[in-house]
């Protein structure tokens, strides 16, 4: 193999690790916000199918890519007031709460795929931005600066969650509440607003998730997203409920995911153990998160429920 010619599969494996990384990254911002204020949301993988499905089918009707991505966070800001209401109203227990989003969003994605479209039908994903300059430099232009816009938003989205959560006061009462939703009540934060907020955006982040994969791949199908939702859920333990941290992990599953996927078109892993390959990146993912997740503590309230004077 040519030096020029390694150089081109190390390039174009590194360009395709940014670009599967990109669900993974929206959907774990938006659950580290909501994991900061105290609120876990198994439901992640449902609402990114109710997002995907959402976004393709507005895709077909209105061939405006841009309607599509409008539509599926909409249906991520709607699933996040209802689950919202579930979990602070209704005080429900978060981790069923959740799975029951997961369930609901599995099953009415593909009864609405049956009922609306039936057969899969390709979209045309967006295209890559050229940006002058950056896009034509050798090596670093190709895997940096062409891709498309859906990507440069998910990592866009990092310093400003990141600038969010720790230089402004509405970050402040996120990872107050998160620690200890009394104190911060004490204060005069409203825990009910504050987390209602933080739900509701994270799940508008995973409906964007949802319609960025069914974009990028330009079709969908049942379980299109084949549990990316709860690798998303462990990527946040993974990054310590960072935005950077976040970030890195799922760089870090995409990128075993493009080298899977280049090692069985060059022929180095064996169709034999293709499926075990496949594998790998959770395997790796779950490796990390037992590594990883010793060394940090995750917000104290999360999972706990807050009554004002319970």
């Amino acid at each position: 193999m040519s030096d020029s010619f390694a150089v081109m599969i190390i390039v174009a494996t590194i360009a395709s690790g940014i670009r599967l990384a990109t669900p993974f990254l929206l959907a774990s911002l938006g659950e580290a916000l909501g994991q900061r204020s105290g609120v876990l949301n198994l439901g992640v993988d449902g609402v990114m199918l109710l997002g995907a499905f959402g976004a393709y089918y507005t895709v077909l009707q209105s061939n405006n890519l841009y309607y599509g991505l409008l539509v599926g966070i909409a249906i991520g800001l709607l699933i996040g007031v209802f689950y919202a209401f579930i979990t602070l109203n209704l005080q429900a227990e978060q981790g069923v709460s959740g799975i029951g989003i997961y369930l609901f969003g599995l099953g009415m994605s593909d009864l609405l795929f049956q009922k609306f479209v039936g057969t899969p039908r390709p979209i045309l994903p967006f295209m890559p931005l050229d940006i002058p300059v950056l896009s034509g430099l050798p090596v670093v232009g190709e895997m940096l600066f062409q891709h498309s816009i859906i990507v440069y938003i998910a990592f866009g989205l990092v310093p400003v969650m990141s600038f969010v959560l720790y230089r402004t006061t509405y970050g402040l009462n996120i990872r107050a509440i998160g620690e200890n939703p009394e104190a911060a009540d004490s204060l005069g934060v409203s825990v009910m607003a504050t987390r209602y907020s933080a739900i509701i955006i994270g799940n508008g982040l995973a409906g964007l998730a949802g319609a960025a994969l069914a974009i990028e791949l330009g079709i969908f199908q049942q379980n299109l997203t084949n549990a990316m939702g709860f690798i998303a859920i462990a990527l946040v333990y993974f990054g310590a409920w960072s935005p950077k941290g976040v970030m890195i992990g799922s760089l870090v599953f995409g990128l075993v995911q493009a080298i899977v996927l280049q090692c069985k078109t060059f022929g180095v892993i064996p169709r034999s153990a293709s499926d075990l390959a496949a594998m790998a990146p959770a395997i790796i993912t779950i490796l990390a998160l037992v590594v990883v997740a010793k060394r940090f503590k995750q917000p104290s309230a999360l999972t706990k429920p807050y009554v004002r004077g319970g």
